[in-house]
């Protein structure tokens, strides 16, 4: 038994619909109780990345043009740790089934073990007890199935047993889980989509997931179409503006179809038909593809395309710039000096910090959105400058900002900052004048003497190291690890800066986030004052940061 390109290709989708249908159960495994971007949330963002490119393949291709599609728009797509773990996983299938039509269960197998291989590359620390020892034991009893039969459902389910069983042993490898009583919610996102998967191989059919129901966009007319393009004049991500007008012919598909593959080459999509005609605008990078689609529906006459990348390139450099999580696409500009950075920060105050200290681009993202790959390489690309430090600053983001390095046109050299005030100290440590080793050298050095404290709320009813914690209550983290709980905000902060602060601390930086008033602020700064103002120099800031009250630095 072979699995056609197809039946990859339906696979690939029930795994994405799986996680996107369970996200939340997946989430609730997450140890911590601190609200973030969760492991469920993560993996179904990247994996619902592949699946809107993998629902416009036709059902000829085959089983190598499936897999590149998926692994390259999952690379793209990938967010948190566990979605760029799953990416690179689902990058063993491209490399082993190149130039392939059909595979077999020996294929799958080898696809299973190279992903492996790659992701513990990847991964600087592999820790077992996690989505890596799941996805390793699981891949060696491929690797043994796959001599015993040639049926591809039998193997795919015996793997999915040895996968189910692997997760239940995940607290017994890793102490936290087991305090916290649950097994590893990567883990647990990766037998669920393998089940997924095989579904599909067994003939049993995708996974049914609808998506919510979106808010009805106010609907656009022959007669209003001027007006709504009018509105994409100052959206420049796609170089291309281009307009045409079908001439419908005679019994052709919906124009939501067009309008879905637009979608897919582009953005600021406005399609508009009557009984006649379908009058199309979306800017794109491949205005043929556009037109050629186009065509499928009927005739048309002069297609419009500007290059809006010639009428905005000189205002675009002129400024730093921020790039949001819902950018889909870049204008790569060329280097202009030896340096530029690039830091990932949410909250306006947080933001103009970094552009204060010589950001070039800012990724809006932190806690509970975790940017892209192709959300940081889009910074990357948009940085004028030869060599582009990333500043992740946050642990969860490293490895999608690693993935970047590999895509970008530029030397790109991401610096490990788990924490906003890592990232400024290691930003305000930079030399113009040092070469490229002297600069990542110290501004390394700047960010590893920085201690973080973090106050924000419990997003869950949970219980750690023996603790019970409510939903709600008042968390104080100490450089990560959960300290204390609070019922008051400010006890908490100021309970916090007490353990963080030493014999040899100078200076304490509080940043204020969106929540807290100015008199909040003050009342803890007064307290701080009246404990260590004469010794220590003491700053509060306005960061307008959410999830966390308070971002406290000690140096």
């Amino acid at each position: 038994m072979t699995i056609s390109g197809k039946i990859l290709r339906d696979a690939f989708i029930s795994a994405a619909n799986c996680i996107a249908a369970n996200k939340k159960d997946i989430d609730a495994l997450n140890v911590f109780p601190v609200p973030d971007g969760d492991t469920g949330t993560n993996m179904s963002m990247t994996l619902g990345s592949a699946k809107n490119e993998l629902v416009l393949l036709n059902d000829g291709a085959s089983v190598s043009e499936v897999a590149k599609v998926m692994s390259g728009a999952l690379l793209r797509g990938a967010r948190g740790n566990s979605g760029v773990i799953t990416s690179i996983l689902f990058k063993g299938y491209d490399k082993a089934f190149k130039d392939l039509k059909e595979v077999t269960s020996a294929d799958l197998a080898k696809a299973m073990e190279l992903g492996v291989e790659r992701a513990y590359k990847a991964v600087m620390k592999p820790t077992e007890g996690t989505i890596l020892t799941v996805a390793r034991l699981s891949a060696e009893k491929a690797k043994e199935i796959c001599l015993e039969t040639e049926d591809v459902a039998e193997f795919w389910n015996a793997v999915c047993d040895e996968a189910e069983r692997v997760l239940e042993t995940t607290p017994d490898l890793l102490p936290t889980l087991k305090k916290a009583g649950v097994v590893d919610a990567g883990g647990k996102g990766f037998c669920m989509y393998m089940r997924a998967m095989g579904d599909v191989f067994s003939g049993r059919g995708i996974y049914e997931y609808k998506e919510p129901e979106a808010k009805p966009a106010e609907p656009v007319t022959i007669e209003t179409y001027a007006s709504a393009v009018g509105k994409f004049d100052g959206e420049i991500t796609y170089t291309y503006c281009t307009e045409f007008i079908i001439k419908k012919a005679e019994g052709c598909e919906s124009s939501l179809k067009l309008r879905a593959y637009l979608e897919s080459i582009g953005d600021c999509v406005v399609v508009v038909e009557d009984d006649e005609i379908i009058k199309v605008h979306v800017h794109t990078n491949n205005p043929g593809k556009a037109i050629e689609k186009g065509l499928e529906f009927g005739s048309m006459n002069l297609p419009k395309i500007e290059n809006m990348r010639y009428q905005h390139e000189a205002a675009g450099k002129a400024d730093k710039i921020t790039v949001s999580s819902s950018n889909k696409a870049y204008v790569s500009v060329p280097p202009e000096k030896p340096f530029g950075f690039v830091a990932v920060a949410a909250g306006a105050g947080i933001e103009a910090m970094f552009k204060d200290a010589g950001a070039d681009c800012i990724v809006k993202g932190g806690q509970t959105m975790n940017p892209s790959t192709q959300d940081i390489l889009a910074a990357v690309q948009a940085t004028p400058a030869e060599t582009v430090f990333v500043l992740p600053n946050n642990k969860n983001i490293i490895m999608a900002a690693e993935q970047a390095v590999k895509l970008a046109d530029r030397k790109v050299c991401v610096l490990q900052t788990r924490t906003i005030p890592q990232g400024l100290s290691a930003l305000l440590a930079f030399d113009p004048e040092a070469d490229f080793n002297t600069i990542r050298s110290d501004m390394t050095k700047a960010f590893e003497r920085v201690k973080t404290g973090q106050v924000t709320f419990a997003a869950r009813d949970s219980e750690f190291d023996g603790q019970q914690i409510k939903n709600g209550e008042i968390l104080a983290l100490d450089n990560g690890k959960l300290t204390l709980v609070e019922k008051d905000i400010n006890r908490a902060a100021y309970r916090l800066t007490k353990r963080m602060v030493d014999g040899d601390s100078e200076f304490i930086t509080v940043i204020v986030g969106e929540d807290i008033d100015d008199q909040t602020a003050e009342e803890l700064r007064q307290k701080l004052d009246e404990k260590f103002g004469s010794r220590l120099d003491i700053n509060v800031i306005r960061g307008d940061q959410p999830v966390y009250y308070y971002i406290i630095s000690v140096e």
